[in-house]
């Protein structure tokens, strides 16, 4: 049993820049240099092509990622892996229908058609229309959307007769969770970058249809949903980002209706959640798009006037998702590769800053066959803590807002977390009012306050200091407390210890690969 090196887990943008690096370091030189999708480091080592997603899945995966964290942390990205993702997703739309299309082998045709896989072409194509003003890539948003509405409706579905019978396409059918509703997210982000109007006719469609899934009672029904459970906290997401486009507040509160009640019998107190809601599946394994779907979604709730919803983001964060990225491969063997195939060179290397299915505990859940690292998660945990790097602090009119108690520093304000510092010191940089959330463990009155500016009162849930002083710090002291929890997982109860919202201690059961000290 070997607990692993975890460095720096509470740094946001280290974070971003590491996933970013994998994101760059996984094109396979076999096959054009398009992503991989499939990725092993037990039994045996290795990086694979996929039938189903490598050019019409990764790609918008990791160009949503790599492009928003260029934006975000002003990083100079390997404009040669920009451009390979980029082709790989223009030769995905291809063919004759402007969908994403997949090949059943690397040296076949485009072929395969997973309407699961239009969120992840729009996210791509939104990607390169954002950040790179690409006229090829909204004219094929434009096409993308019509070619839809030409052969999907709300009402009867895919026209599966012509697209398979006559075309002769391969197409997975499955629920509307699964596939097509998927796509709510991108087609919200394609219209606020670019104004496409028929990006948002689109979103509001497949919305209503939706809403026959996401209930008022907030209730989650595997059968009708459908079992992969990222599908279904990547629809909560998409439509908690459409509800805050549009102000709807009646669709803001289905969303935290499902967030509050069905999204408890697939997550536990950290984040954490089921891979797969099949009863034969593995009780701990996990997915990281899973865990930043919540957080993102968690981020827009909070933003909308509950601040417990942000306590809850910076928990995951601190308890699953930063602790489960991969920061030491030095268990991962590469294999032997006579043949010199890419997908077994420099294996170990190439996976360092992955994301994938942990169990809350660590990389390896208890009676896994295998552990992966499938390069679309990389993506989707990367272009969260984008979200995150953005929601830590906040202005508007009413002034300044910190929102999560991680270190951070704009032009505007500069945050010393408690969790790396002995206070939570913040330095306003702008003159504008100040809004502190304190975590739901810390009462106001234990809060010492460093000389200067005196908060006002307590605002829902956060310290309001009316004229914080510009360029001179505000000192909160504070204890981190320590508290224990009890995360309930279908076949074994994991305690753990907290220390404020950081996992400090937690049952491990003997496995391997583990991030925190064992729970004595």
């Amino acid at each position: 049993m070997a607990k692993l090196e975890n460095v720096n887990t509470t740094d946001i943008g280290a974070a971003i820049r590491l996933g970013c690096q994998t994101m760059c370091a996984v094109l396979n030189a076999d096959d054009n240099h398009r992503p991989f999708f499939s990725s092993q480091v037990r039994p045996e080592a290795f990086l694979a092509f996929s039938a189903a997603h490598s050019e019409s899945h990764v790609p918008g995966r990791h160009l949503n990622a790599l492009l928003n964290a260029e934006h975000v942390l002003n990083l100079d990205i390997d404009e040669t892996a920009i451009s390979h993702h980029t082709n790989a997703t223009f030769f995905s739309y291809s063919g004759p229908i402007k969908l994403p299309f997949n090949r059943s082998k690397i040296d076949g045709p485009l072929h395969n058609l997973r309407p699961h896989n239009v969120r992840e072409g729009f996210h791509a194509l939104y990607a390169l229309a954002a950040y790179r003003n690409s006229e090829q890539a909204l004219d094929l948003a434009t096409e993308s959307i019509q070619d839809i509405l030409t052969y999907w409706s709300p009402r009867t579905g895919w026209n599966y007769e012509h697209l398979e019978t006559q075309l002769g396409f391969e197409i997975q059918r499955s629920t509307f969770i699964v596939g097509l509703a998927r796509s709510i997210g991108p087609l919200v982000k394609l219209y606020r970058a670019t104004g496409l109007a028929s990006a948002l006719e689109l979103a509001l469609i497949l919305k209503d249809k939706a809403l026959e899934f996401f209930t008022s009672e907030g209730t989650y029904d595997r059968e009708l949903f459908g079992t992969h459970t990222h599908s279904t906290t990547c629809v909560m997401s998409s439509l908690a980002q459409l509800a805050d486009l549009t102000s709807d507040i009646t669709l803001l509160h289905r969303v935290k209706a499902f967030y509050d009640n069905g999204l408890r019998s697939i997550r536990d107190d950290i984040g954490w959640v089921i891979e797969n809601s099949n009863d034969s599946a593995n009780p701990d394994m996990g997915e990281c798009n899973n865990t930043g779907d919540i957080v993102e979604t968690a981020l827009i709730l909070g933003q909308h006037g509950y601040p417990e919803y942000y306590q809850d983001a910076e928990r995951i964060l601190r308890g699953h998702l930063l602790p489960s990225q991969l920061r030491d491969t030095s268990f991962i063997e590469d294999p032997p590769n006579p043949n010199n195939e890419d997908g077994k060179h420099n294996v170990a290397k190439r996976h360092l800053g992955a994301f994938g299915f942990p169990a809350p505990y660590g990389h390896e859940p208890i009676d896994a066959k295998r552990i992966s690292f499938n390069m679309d998660i990389v993506g989707g945990s990367v272009s969260t803590l984008c979200d995150v790097y953005r929601a830590i602090s906040t202005a508007d009119t009413a002034g300044h807002w910190v929102n999560l108690l991680f270190d951070h520093e704009t032009k505007h304000i500069k945050i010393e977390s408690p969790y790396t510092s002995k206070a939570l010191t913040i330095t306003v940089k702008t003159p504008k009012p100040l809004f502190v959330r304190l975590p739901s463990w810390l009462s106001p009155e234990t809060v010492q306050i460093s000389a200067g500016s005196k908060p006002f009162h307590i605002n829902n849930g956060y310290l309001f200091f009316a004229q914080p002083p510009v360029n001179q710090p505000i000192s909160l002291s504070f204890e981190l407390p320590k508290q224990n929890l009890v995360l309930k997982h279908r076949t074994r109860d994991i305690r753990l210890e907290l220390k404020g919202d950081n996992v400090v201690a937690m049952d491990n059961f003997g496995a391997d690969l583990t991030f925190f000290d064992a729970l004595q």
